[in-house]
């Protein structure tokens, strides 16, 4: 934030994201700070995942912003501060947040409008058990609906007021915290802002959950789906544009089919829906999160997590869900990195805006419901089952390829290749328990 750039800390943490949106990170003495905002503070490309640079390569340059430095109370007298990533004093074409710029201002070319967000970060808070396994870290949470449940929220607001408090003082302003659907799943909601910094909230926000549930003697997990049988984490974005905040171009009420949406919003929809697949790779980037995105597997009723591309009025079993005046994309999970993803969503709702796509008819039906014959007759086409198949749609994506960069689909392709290639070399313990006798 503006406001601490010009106040005196006594260490500051030059810090961005990999490919993955795993922060990275050197800490630089207050008398050095300057460093950071000239020629910035040298990594090792290398040694970074997804930069696209070999061991002989120049150096990795973490330029801070000044514009986004702020304090990190669980780090008394030290302050983190944004940084792009440049390489031959310019900005590096792989780095997570100069892909989301460049997206951002594309968006404000063709539209004359700024891109605002809100990211809904879920998250489960384990422990180790005296075995040395994960299990939730609310004690004897077993109930079949533990959504809104106060007394597991009350163990754990320690905790999440620690957490609250950190954001703050960070100018970050949470507006609601809640128990979700899983055993020890929570969710903490912070308010709308400019897509960019929407991003850089959302991973203050990790940084800070992560390190104050390690001094509570927990692990904040961010895996998609650590438990078969519940639901998964999701990173709901909600989305709209103006000239400036408040002002929102994709509300109209005079919308005749009642959603109070604008001809910009639904182009910016057709868009969308037009790209699910090849968006679904960034949106839902790990192998573990296509076990989020099906129907059946939570013992609450509903793993709230689309498997088709469709969209609806207050319809949570939709790719889009439309709260009215707005679009909120239920696709991307906790894994998803929130600068790649603002990127990917904007290059597709531009792709609806400039052929003028229309996103077809609403389904306000529980899609889960449905059956194929009746997906079928209704046009409605399945999102990819998993990440090789989203991949695969990246791939073949012109529009995601020409907007995030060739330079960058490719590296993106090789990191989740060869993730995919390590998990599926690995047999599961599941998976021999089930075939060791059966044939």
């Amino acid at each position: 934030m503006k406001e601490f750039a010009s106040k005196e800390f006594d260490y500051y943490l030059a810090q961005f994201v990999d490919i993955h949106g795993r922060p990275k990170a050197k800490l630089v003495p207050g008398k050095h700070k300057e460093m950071i905002f000239g020629a910035g503070a040298g990594f090792a490309g290398f040694a970074i995942a997804g930069m696209g640079m070999g061991p002989h390569g120049q150096e990795f340059m973490a330029v801070g912003d000044r514009a986004d430095v702020r304090p990190m109370p669980w780090m008394p007298a030290t302050a983190v501060v944004t940084c792009d990533g440049h390489v031959n004093g310019k900005p590096h074409a792989l780095d997570s947040r100069v892909v989301a710029k460049k997206a951002l201002a594309a968006f404000r070319e063709v539209t004359g409008l700024e891109f605002f967000s809100g990211l809904e970060p879920e998250f489960f808070l384990l422990r180790k058990d005296d075995a040395g396994s994960y299990v939730v870290a609310t004690e004897s949470e077993s109930l079949d609906k533990p959504c809104y449940d106060f007394r597991h929220l009350s163990t754990v607001s320690p905790f999440l007021m620690q957490l609250q408090s950190a954001l703050a003082e960070a100018g970050i302003d949470v507006y609601q915290i809640d128990h979700e659907d899983a055993n020890g799943q929570f969710e903490m909601n912070f308010t709308y802002a400019e897509g960019l910094k929407t991003a850089d909230n959302l991973t203050y926000f990790k940084m800070a959950a992560q390190a104050i549930a390690k001094k509570h003697g927990m692990l904040c997990s961010f895996m998609p789906k650590p438990f078969a049988e519940r639901s998964g984490s999701g990173l709901h974005m909600h989305m709209s544009a103006g000239k400036t905040f408040g002002d929102n171009a994709f509300e109209d009420a005079s919308d005749p089919l009642g959603m109070s949406l604008s001809p910009l919003a639904y182009q910016f929809l057709g868009g969308l829906m037009a790209n699910a697949n090849a968006l679904t790779a960034i949106a839902a980037p790990s192998v573990n999160s296509y076990k989020r995105l099906v129907k059946l597997g939570s013992r609450s009723g509903a793993t709230w997590a689309p498997i088709n591309i469709a969209w609806g009025d207050n319809n949570r079993t939709a790719f889009v869900r439309v709260p009215g005046g707005r679009l909120e994309l239920r696709l991307p999970d906790a894994a998803a990195n929130p600068y790649l993803l603002t990127a990917a969503i904007i290059y597709a709702g531009l792709d609806g805006i400039k052929r003028k796509l229309s996103p077809g008819e609403p389904c306000n039906e529980n899609l889960y419901a449905m059956s194929s014959a009746e997906l079928a007759k209704r046009g409605i086409k399945r999102l990819p089952t998993s990440l090789p198949d989203a991949l695969d749609s990246l791939e073949q994506s012109t529009v995601l390829t020409q907007g995030l960069g060739e330079a960058f689909v490719r590296e993106f392709l090789r990191v989740k290749h060869s993730e995919c290639d390590d998990l599926m070399h690995n047999v599961s313990p599941a998976e021999f328990r089930r075939y060791v006798d059966f044939f």
